[in-house]
């Protein structure tokens, strides 16, 4: 499977510790399967830090390599979703939250986050926060390697 980074900065390691924590599934390495969502990610990247240059660095990674760690899965926004997203996020410590290698599901953007917030406020219920987030249209799936374990599959191309 082929899998794309977007970032401001070209590495050829990749450096947990260098990750930012409360991320939607913690401190990782994030991907994605969609070039043009990573493109979009690295010039983020590069509108909020004002320096490098955009680019989507490449990566193989066997599927079957993939099931051998210890792997979570969300094929869409539900209430297990949402309690792992708010877990990660609001992690006080530098330990992770959760002992998965590899973790993948929906992003959390912007609008999504918006939602969140209101449940975290207790201005909307769990129900209503997943009801709300299955309304969102294009769900963009996640691929986050947050283990050193997970980043050796990773073949950069």
């Amino acid at each position: 499977m082929k899998l794309y980074h977007g970032t401001n900065t070209d590495f050829n390691h990749i450096d947990i510790d260098k990750s930012k924590p409360n991320k939607d599934f913690g401190r990782g390495f994030y991907l994605s399967a969609d070039y043009k969502q990573a493109q979009n990610m690295a010039n983020i990247k590069f509108e909020q830090l004002g320096t490098g240059t955009p680019l989507v660095q490449e990566y193989f990674v066997d599927e079957k390599d993939i099931q051998k760690l210890k792997c979570l899965m969300f094929d869409d926004y539900t209430e297990e979703w949402a309690k792992f997203i708010l877990l990660n996020r609001n992690n006080p410590l530098t330990t992770p939250a959760h002992d998965y290698d590899i973790v993948i599901g929906p992003i959390a953007n912007d609008k999504v986050g918006v939602q969140l917030w209101k449940y975290e406020n207790q201005l909307i219920d769990l129900p209503t926060l997943i009801k709300r987030l299955k309304y969102m249209k294009g769900i963009t799936i996640q691929y986050f390697f947050g283990t050193e374990r997970a980043i050796k599959l990773l073949k950069r191309i």
